[in-house]
């Protein structure tokens, strides 16, 4: 387990970058936190990372996923808040995220039986001098 404490949204996008650089095929990050936490803020740093001619990173919470194209793998970026039942996310192609591509997933929680047992869990709490506290569970 690694904590961070990030000071604001930059500093989130730095400590993800920091993680997108070791990251492989089938990986899949699980977002944690309350609305407003930095989940989005630390999905853009990572993306932006691997995908540096991406400008735009939106919280995909209306679609419910983006694409985007790394060098080596699709990064698949899915909000699942939305989502009244688990098995919508077999409509989006979730399984094929798993095997194929890079997932990161903002509010697991609503699929909660469908994730991979190996997933890395990243957890965001704000604190109370609205500093956040990252911590990755590998």
């Amino acid at each position: 387990m690694k904590q961070y404490i990030s000071k604001n949204e930059k500093e989130t996008m730095q400590i993800a970058a920091q993680l997108a650089k070791k990251v492989k095929p089938g990986t899949v990050y699980l977002l944690y936190g309350t609305l407003g936490a930095g989940k989005s803020a630390f999905c853009r740093g990572f993306i932006q990372s691997l995908c540096p001619d991406v400008q735009d990173v939106p919280s995909p919470t209306f679609t419910i996923l983006q694409t985007y194209e790394a060098e080596e793998f699709d990064i698949y970026h899915f909000d699942m808040y939305r989502l009244k039942r688990e098995e919508e996310a077999f409509e989006i192609g979730i399984e094929d995220a798993f095997i194929e591509g890079v997932s990161l997933i903002e509010w697991p929680e609503k699929i909660n039986s469908l994730l991979p047992k190996n997933s890395i869990k990243i957890t965001i709490l704000i604190q109370e001098d609205q500093t956040r506290l990252i911590t990755i569970e590998e």
